[in-house]
C-alpha cells in the first residue's frame, strides 16, 4: 500500500474528487447561503473527509486534507508483530525455590501439636 498521507497537498488533491456544497448544522444564515464546505472523496481506497467548520473554503479544504491524512494514516498503520515469550528454566527454578522457601518459613510458624 503506498503512504498517501506524505504526499504533498497538490498531488493529494490531484489523487481525490472534490465537491464543494452548502453545510448543513448551526451557523445561521451565512452557513447555509453559500457553498463553502469541501467534501474529499481519496479515489484509490474511498475514503472521505469533509471540512465545514469555516466560513472560507479554502481554510475549510486545508481542514478536509489534514482530516483525510489523518484517516489515510490510519488506514496505513500495521501494528509489530508479537513474539511469545516464556521464562527462562533459571527464572522458573528460581520462583519455584522461593515459594518452597515461603512454605518452610509459613510451616515453622505453625503450633507444634
Amino acid at each position: 500500500m503506498a503512504a498517501w498521507h506524505h504526499l504533498p497537498d497538490l498531488e493529494l488533491l490531484a489523487l481525490c474528487s472534490m465537491q464543494a456544497h452548502r453545510a448543513g448544522g448551526p451557523g445561521g444564515q451565512h452557513r447555509n447561503k453559500s457553498e463553502t464546505a469541501v467534501r474529499l472523496v481519496h479515489l484509490p481506497t474511498g475514503v472521505v473527509a469533509e471540512g465545514k467548520d469555516q466560513r472560507s473554503r479554502a481554510q475549510n479544504l486545508a481542514a478536509a486534507l489534514d482530516r483525510l491524512r489523518e484517516k489515510l494514516a490510519r488506514r496505513a498503520y500495521r501494528p509489530p508483530p508479537r513474539h511469545k515469550t516464556r521464562p527462562s528454566r533459571a527464572a522458573k527454578e528460581k520462583r519455584l525455590s522461593e515459594k518452597r522457601r515461603a512454605a518452610e518459613r509459613k510451616k515453622e510458624r505453625r503450633w507444634a501439636e
